[in-house]
C-alpha cells in the first residue's frame, strides 16, 4: 500500500506576517483634532407614532378616550399582542410622547414604532456555498477539506449585518500581488482598476514577462481566486460575491506556479504604491529575512498603506519554528491571517503564532473565480499506452481513509511494489484540443523510484499530435521520492492547439531496476476569455484575501481613517474565539460587524496633561 502526503488542492503558496504595536499614553484629558468618522445609525422609527399596550382591565372605550386626551389618534388594535397603533400629534415626538404615555398608570408598557429593512443578501448563484460570509451550518459541495464539512451556524465574518451599512470598497484600490488575474472573468471583469490613464489598460501589470497583462499566465488560477475573494461582483445573479460587492481590483503578476522572486514582488509593492492602492494582498511567503523586501514593505508604510499575508500551510509555530516572511517582519501596516474551518477551529494545515500571526479568518472550502476550465483525466480512455504503461485502480494510505485512486503506472504491478524493466522505453500519451483557450498548464501528481541518474521519468508535450517524445519539449527526471507523492507541471501555453499530445515516458538502462512510475490527479488547467468558472480551495492563502476585502471595506465606510485606524478595527473588531486565543496576537476571528462597529480614539490625538 502507498503513502500519498501531497494533496494537490491544497494550497501550495503561502503567506506571512507583520506585528502591530499599539501605543497607551495616561494623560488626565485628551483632546482629539475636529474629525468625522461614521459611526452605525442607532435602530430607525417612525418619528410620530408609537405603539401603546393598555393594562389588562383596560376596557376599549377608556384606550381611545386616554389617546384622545393626549390629543393623538388611534390608529388600529394590534391583536393579539395587546398593542394600539397610535398616531401622534404634530410637534410631540416619540421621546416626549412616550414619556407621557408612560406617566399612565393604565399604561402596561409603550415603544417606538420600529422600521426593519430587508437584510443585504445578493443573489448571486453561489452565495449558498460561502459559508465564510453566511455560515448556515451548509454542506459545502466539491469540498477538499472533509473536516467541520458540514460547520456550525453563525460561525462566519457577519457579512450580511455589515452589507447594511457598506458594500462598495471603490475608493479603496486592492492590489493583489500574485499569479495574475483573469479579468474578464464574469464575476471580476466590473470590478477591476482602471489604469488606463496612467498607461496600463489592462488593470495592472506582469512583472514576470515584463509586459502591461497580467492575465493570460494565470492557468495557475491562485490569484483569479483570490480576487473573486475580495471583490467579486455582488448582486448579480452570477457566481459568487466577493467580501466588496464593488471594488477596484488591481492586477499584479509577480508569481509563476515555481513561485515569485524578490525583483518581481518587491517591483510589485512598489507599483501598488505608486499607483495609488490602500490594500495589498500577498498571499506567498519565504523563509529568509529579504532586506530589499523588507524595504517595500515600509514604503507602503510610510504612503499609508496596509499589507495583509497568509500565514503559512505548514501546521507551524511561526515563533518558534521558522521565519516566515512577510509575516515576520516587524512593521504596523502588516496583518498576518491564519486559516479557520467551518467550526472555527484552526486549520490543520495553518500555521500560528502568538507573537507573529494576527487574526483568523475562513481558508477552507473557499469557492470562487478560477481563470478556465479545468480538463481532468482519470487515464480510462483515449491513451496510448505503450510497453509496461498501464492504467489502474491503485489504493493508497493518505492524511484519510484508505481510498482507491485511478492512476497511470509503471510496472503494471505497481500498486503491489512491483519493478520496472531493462532496456525499457515506455511511453504512454494522449492528445487534448487546447485551441480555444489563452493558457494552458499541466498539473499533476507522481510517485518515482528510479535509479538515479540511469533511469529517467519523463514528461513531454507536442502541438501537432503523435508521440509527444518524439519533439523537443521534454522534461525529465530521475531517482526517488521516497514514497511522497510531490507535484509536477508543464506550460502548455506553445501547444495551443487542436492536437497538442502530452504524455509520460519512463526509459531505464540494462542495469538496476525500482519500483518506477505512477502518475495521479492529471488536469490542464486553462485561461479564457469571459470565464465563468469556479473553484474550491483550502489555505491561508484564502483566508488573506477575506481581510484583505474586509479592510478596504473599513476605509470605504471611514474614509478619513489612517491605516493604522483600519488595522485596530480589523484586529480589535474581531470575535474572540477558543481555537486563536494564545496562538495569535489578537486571538481574534475577524468580524465585519464588529470592525464597523469599533470605536477607538483615531490616530494622531493630542494628549493635554492638566
Amino acid at each position: 500500500m502507498r503513502n500519498i502526503h501531497v494533496m494537490r488542492k491544497l494550497v501550495l503558496i503561502s503567506a506571512i506576517v507583520g506585528l502591530f504595536f499599539g501605543a497607551v499614553a495616561t494623560a488626565v484629558s485628551v483632546q482629539f483634532p475636529v474629525r468625522q468618522v461614521k459611526s452605525l445609525p442607532a435602530p430607525s422609527y417612525v418619528v410620530d407614532e408609537l405603539l401603546v399596550k393598555f393594562k389588562p382591565h383596560v376596557a376599549g372605550r377608556f384606550k381611545a378616550q386616554a389617546i384622545e386626551t393626549h390629543g393623538d389618534r388611534h390608529i388600529r388594535e394590534l391583536t393579539p399582542n395587546g398593542y394600539v397603533h397610535v398616531k401622534l400629534k404634530p410637534g410631540t415626538g416619540v421621546t416626549r410622547g412616550m414619556t407621557l404615555y408612560k406617566a399612565d398608570s393604565n399604561i402596561e408598557s409603550v415603544q417606538p414604532n420600529y422600521i426593519y429593512h430587508a437584510t443585504a443578501v445578493p443573489n448571486d448563484i453561489d452565495y449558498g456555498q460561502m459559508w465564510g460570509l453566511k455560515n448556515t451550518g451548509q454542506m459545502i459541495s466539491a469540498a477538499s477539506y472533509p473536516t467541520n464539512n458540514p460547520g456550525v451556524a453563525g460561525q462566519d465574518m457577519d457579512m450580511e449585518a455589515a452589507w447594511d451599512h457598506v458594500k462598495d470598497c471603490n475608493s479603496r484600490v486592492v492590489a493583489v500581488l500574485d499569479s495574475g488575474v483573469n479579468y474578464t472573468h464574469q464575476d471580476l471583469a466590473a470590478n477591476m482598476w482602471d489604469g488606463t490613464a496612467a498607461g496600463f489598460p489592462n488593470h495592472g501589470f506582469d512583472f514576470l514577462d515584463n509586459d502591461n497583462d497580467p492575465m493570460p499566465q494565470d492557468a495557475y488560477g491562485h490569484g483569479t481566486h483570490v480576487a473573486g475573494t475580495i471583490g467579486a461582483v455582488g448582486n448579480n445573479n452570477l457566481g459568487t460575491t466577493g467580501v466588496c460587492w464593488q471594488a477596484k481590483i488591481m492586477a499584479l503578476r509577480v508569481l509563476s506556479a515555481s513561485g515569485g522572486t524578490t525583483a518581481a514582488i518587491t517591483q510589485g509593492v512598489n507599483f501598488a504604491v505608486a499607483h495609488g492602492a490602500k490594500v495589498i494582498n500577498m498571499s506567498l511567503s519565504g523563509s529568509t529575512f529579504d532586506p530589499a523586501f523588507n524595504t517595500e514593505i515600509t514604503n507602503a508604510r510610510n504612503n499609508g498603506v496596509i499589507v495583509i499575508v497568509a500565514a503559512g500551510n505548514e501546521a507551524n509555530n511561526n515563533d518558534v519554528a521558522s521565519t516566515v516572511y512577510p509575516c515576520n517582519f516587524s512593521q504596523d501596516n502588516l496583518i498576518c491571517v491564519a486559516a479557520l474551518d467551518q467550526a472555527y477551529a484552526l486549520a490543520t494545515f495553518s500555521n500560528f503564532g502568538a507573537t507573529s500571526v494576527d487574526v483568523g479568518a475562513p481558508g477552507v472550502n473557499a469557492k470562487s473565480a478560477w481563470p478556465g476550465p479545468t480538463i481532468s483525466d482519470d487515464f480510462t480512455s483515449g491513451w496510448t499506452l505503450t510497453g509496461a504503461f498501464t492504467a489502474v485502480s491503485c489504493d493508497l494510505d493518505g492524511p484519510g481513509p484508505v481510498a482507491p485512486f485511478r492512476m497511470l503506472v509503471n510496472p503494471a504491478n505497481w500498486c503491489a511494489f512491483g519493478s520496472y524493466a531493462n532496456n525499457a522505453n515506455d511511453v504512454a500519451y494522449k492528445t487534448f484540443d487546447l485551441s480555444s483557450f489563452l493558457h494552458a498548464r499541466l498539473g499533476f501528481l507522481f510517485f518515482l523510484d528510479t535509479q538515479l541518474n540511469t533511469d529517467f521519468a519523463g514528461t513531454a508535450y507536442k502541438s501537432s499530435g503523435g508521440d509527444p517524445f518524439s519533439g523537443m519539449n521534454i522534461t525529465e527526471v530521475s531517482g526517488t521520492t521516497n514514497n511522497f507523492a510531490v507535484e509536477g507541471s508543464a506550460d502548455l501555453n506553445n501547444c495551443r492547439t487542436a492536437t497538442c499530445s502530452v504524455g509520460f515516458r519512463l526509459r531505464s538502462d540494462a542495469a538496476i531496476i525500482d519500483f518506477g512510475l505512477g502518475i495521479l490527479d492529471f488536469q490542464i488547467d486553462t485561461v479564457e476569455m469571459n470565464s465563468n468558472v469556479y473553484q474550491v480551495l483550502n489555505g491561508t492563502s484564502m483566508a488573506s484575501p477575506h481581510v484583505a476585502g474586509l479592510a478596504a471595506l473599513i476605509w470605504s465606510y471611514n474614509p478619513s481613517y489612517t491605516y493604522p485606524d483600519v488595522v485596530n478595527s480589523v484586529k480589535n473588531g474581531g470575535e474572540p474565539i477558543a481555537a486563536l486565543s494564545g496562538i495569535t496576537t489578537t486571538g481574534r476571528a475577524v468580524n465585519a460587524m464588529g470592525s464597523l462597529r469599533y470605536i477607538n480614539p483615531p490616530s494622531g490625538v493630542a494628549v493635554v496633561i492638566q
